[in-house]
């Protein structure tokens, strides 16, 4: 009897998700590659230890792996949709603030987590070195599973576990360290008008200069840190820049002519887009968003029972009422 409860109280903390033993942690960190997308990598040309970045973006709740291919370039492997977010479009800047990072960060092996109360996970590194400089606070923002987010990206667990081993497989293989870049909003100059009068416009130009680098090049920008901003594929004479704020020392590379003339047509048609008559619409958010297929679900069957399909453990979905009430309102 005494063994069948212990037995019993085992099998309860394994279910939980919360209380992890070191056999469950070692399952589920140890799953390998679906054979389909280990298939698919193989007719892009890829191999499961190429080198991955992942691109987050906010507003249409997606997350993307990016795998390095047989062409040294970085080719788009699958796209995930995201459960949940927390907070609105923008940077996170301090501690319960409820917001999902925005940034450039790189993630190492020991930032992984198979301990992770929501299933699996990984940190970001936030505050990274420019927000640390910054005085922006906050620790152990993930992505992770289950679709609860209190200022981290959450994926079903289904979906966390195979980003999870594609991650270990790229960083076992030998890459050091793995990009992410997480933006507000794909970076198009719709969507750049939409949001211009947004006090955050300055701090996504930004952003845009990295991400326009990867959708000309392909490849992870270099990441630099000064003049309190992020500084792209910059190569110092003395160096790296010590102090994030520090004003930039002198370069010894020129712009990419093929990033520059994308940067400038952007600008161009954003310029166009807001000089036009039709009125542009921004979205708003009550408290962060949701992937409109998860939406859907949750609306047609309810937060316990998305909980369910989303969470091995079902954790309950955050704050179900402000992701319905995500809305659109108009802009200039």
């Amino acid at each position: 009897m005494l063994l069948r409860l212990v037995s019993l109280a085992l099998l309860a903390a394994l279910v939980s998700g919360c209380v992890s033993s070191v056999l469950n942690v070692d399952k589920k960190a140890a799953q390998p590659i679906p054979t389909r997308l280990v298939n698919e990598m193989g007719g892009k040309g890829m191999s499961p230890t190429d080198p991955i970045l992942v691109r987050i973006f906010k507003q249409e709740s997606e997350l993307e792996i990016w795998k390095r291919d047989q062409t040294g370039r970085y080719a788009l492997l699958k796209t995930y949709p995201m459960c949940r977010w927390s907070g609105k479009l923008g940077p996170k800047t301090r501690e319960g603030d409820r917001q999902a990072p925005e940034g450039f960060y790189h993630v190492s092996a020991g930032m992984l987590n198979p301990n992770s109360q929501y299933y699996l996970s990984f940190n970001l590194g936030y505050p990274n070195r420019l927000e640390d400089a910054l005085g922006y606070t906050g620790d152990a923002l993930m992505v992770h599973g289950a679709c609860s987010s209190s200022g981290c990206y959450a994926l079903t667990d289904e979906g966390v576990a195979e980003i999870y081993a594609v991650a270990r497989e790229a960083l076992e293989g030998g890459q050091r360290v793995i990009q992410v870049q997480a933006f507000p909003f794909r970076m198009t100059p719709e969507n750049m008008a939409k949001n211009r009068g947004d006090p955050n416009f300055e701090f996504w130009m930004n952003l845009k200069g990295g991400y326009d680098i990867f959708e000309v090049t392909r490849r992870p920008p270099k990441v630099s840190y000064c003049g309190g901003r992020y500084v792209f594929d910059a190569r110092f004479k003395d160096g790296e820049p010590a102090d994030p704020l520090a004003a930039c020392p002198p370069t010894v590379t020129a712009k990419n002519p093929a990033v520059a003339s994308r940067a400038e047509a952007d600008w161009l048609a954003m310029e166009q887009l807001l000089s036009a008559s039709t009125t542009l619409s921004a979205h708003a958010y009550v408290d962060g968003g949701m992937h409109p297929y998860f939406r859907e679900l949750l609306g047609r069957i309810g937060p316990e029972a998305l909980s369910k399909r989303t969470s091995v453990s079902s954790v309950p979905v955050s704050r179900p009422e402000a992701a319905l009430a995500d809305t659109h309102v108009e802009g200039e």
